[in-house]
């Protein structure tokens, strides 16, 4: 589901510099008078590199404001007292980005999450596998089982 943003400007002292072709969509600003912009290609979070909706694992929110996890373990967080349309529209990205999450089981203490994700100018997904807490991603056994998961169901999806 595609959520109408509309155009809501960014005020010039947002001091946010967007690529070529990039829309704003939604902004917030922080207690600090910093912003908190989402556009249709990142997160652009106050004196930080845009994150790409696909490198975001989790965002959440709270009384305090926001919480992004980035899938290389990096993170954030963001005081935003009156975050406004900005909730919904990170979450309708992020999940806009995933083609595929799956959980398999591959021992008895846990298994792999599987998540393809859409990258924008790439025509092939990219696959993430997130091992279970307390499972060695580096145990060449749970790696080739994990790898074989993976290699049937992208053969099943035809992604």
């Amino acid at each position: 589901m595609r959520i109408p943003w509309g155009s809501r400007a960014l005020p010039p002292e947002a001091g946010v510099t967007l690529e070529p072709g990039e829309r704003a969509l939604v902004h917030a600003r922080t207690p600090e008078g910093g912003y908190v912009v989402a556009t249709d290609r990142a997160l652009r979070l106050p004196g930080e590199s845009p994150l790409p909706w696909y490198r975001i694992d989790r965002a959440q929110w709270d009384e305090e404001g926001l919480h992004v996890v980035a899938t290389d373990g990096g993170e954030w967080r963001v005081s935003l007292p009156e975050p406004g349309r900005l909730p919904e529209a990170v979450r309708e990205r992020v999940t806009s980005s995933i083609l595929v999450n799956r959980h398999v089981r591959l021992v008895e203490r846990g298994g792999v999450r599987l998540v393809a994700r859409r990258v924008p100018g790439r025509e092939d997904a990219l696959w993430e596998l997130v091992f279970d807490p307390g499972l060695d991603a580096s145990d060449p056994g749970l790696r080739a089982a994990a790898e074989q998961v993976l290699e049937d169901l992208r053969r099943n999806l035809g992604i």
